[in-house]
């Protein structure tokens, strides 16, 4: 995925916004695989609270610390459900006149999607399973876990993907 990033933005600003705090270990993972200079920041959404399924309802719980006006802007986001967030999240970035926008996302549930999101980089489809590890959580357990697992319906029962 880096090298797809440093072929499609050869020059000018580029900003991976981190959504946080699920997709920080893959947003470190990513801007290392970037070979082209790149700035970092960070955004706090929330979405799902302590519940397995998004509530629908969508809060900025940290905001960006720079201006992204001009910029080429790079989401990276670590799973892709339902829409709902990111449908949120692009059409307020828009309004901050980027140069672009494009989402990076580590993993993609397309059968879950409620709202058409066009995710330009995508790591891994997955199915409709509820995943933790490699920074996403349940409950802001499991973030730790090296790998992604599915969570079973017991909360402390894991299985590697």
């Amino acid at each position: 995925m880096g090298s797809e990033i440093n072929r499609d933005y050869p020059d000018g600003i580029l900003y991976l916004i981190c959504i946080l705090k699920g997709a920080t270990i893959f947003h470190a993972d990513l801007a290392r695989a970037i070979k082209r200079d790149a700035f970092l920041d960070f955004m706090g959404i929330s979405s799902y609270g302590r519940e397995k399924s998004s509530s629908g309802q969508v809060q900025v719980t940290k905001d960006l610390d720079i201006s992204i006006e001009g910029a080429h802007v790079l989401i990276v986001e670590d799973i892709v459900d339902s829409g709902v967030t990111l449908t949120y999240l692009t059409r307020v970035l828009t309004q901050r006149n980027p140069k672009s926008l494009a989402i990076a996302a580590l993993l993609d549930k397309p059968d879950r999607r409620l709202r058409p999101v066009d995710v330009k980089y995508v790591g891994f489809s997955i199915p409709d399973e509820f995943v933790v590890g490699y920074g996403l959580d349940y409950a802001q357990r499991y973030r730790n876990l090296p790998e992604v697992c599915v969570l079973e319906d017991d909360p402390v029962g894991i299985q590697s993907t």
